[in-house]
């Protein structure tokens, strides 16, 4: 398995930015796709967004879709969220996800992270 650990959470107002982080060790990062999901107080753990294991695919949920952007950098084994136009709803704690592939990371996952805070205030 690969150890994930997230950052980069924090307040915001609404319409500005921010970017998560998170930092993988262990296994080889290389091998996995990679994901953010989120989970509002009340409500179910959703998927935001993945990533393919060499950086050549991505996908979004509608609901970030243009004002999120998922990248990777292998060689810093660390995957990254950027945040734009963040709306009060885009509260929620954000978790890194690893799984062997983009086709599955939304159903099966190998880990998880701890998750990070984002409170976007109106």
């Amino acid at each position: 398995q690969v150890q994930l650990v997230e950052s980069g959470g924090g307040l915001v107002q609404a319409g500005g930015s921010l970017r998560l982080s998170c930092a993988a060790s262990g296994r080889t990062f290389s091998a996995y796709a990679m994901g953010w999901f989120r989970q509002a107080p009340g409500k179910e753990r959703e998927f935001v967004a993945a990533i393919s294991k060499a950086n050549i695919g991505t996908y979004y949920a509608d609901s970030v879709k243009g004002r999120f952007t998922i990248s990777r950098d292998n060689a810093k084994n660390t995957v990254y969220l950027q945040m734009s136009s963040l709306k009060p709803e885009d509260t929620a704690v954000y978790y890194c996800a690893a799984a062997p592939s983009i086709l599955v990371i939304t159903s099966s996952q190998d880990s998880w992270g701890q998750g990070t805070q984002v409170t976007v205030s109106s």
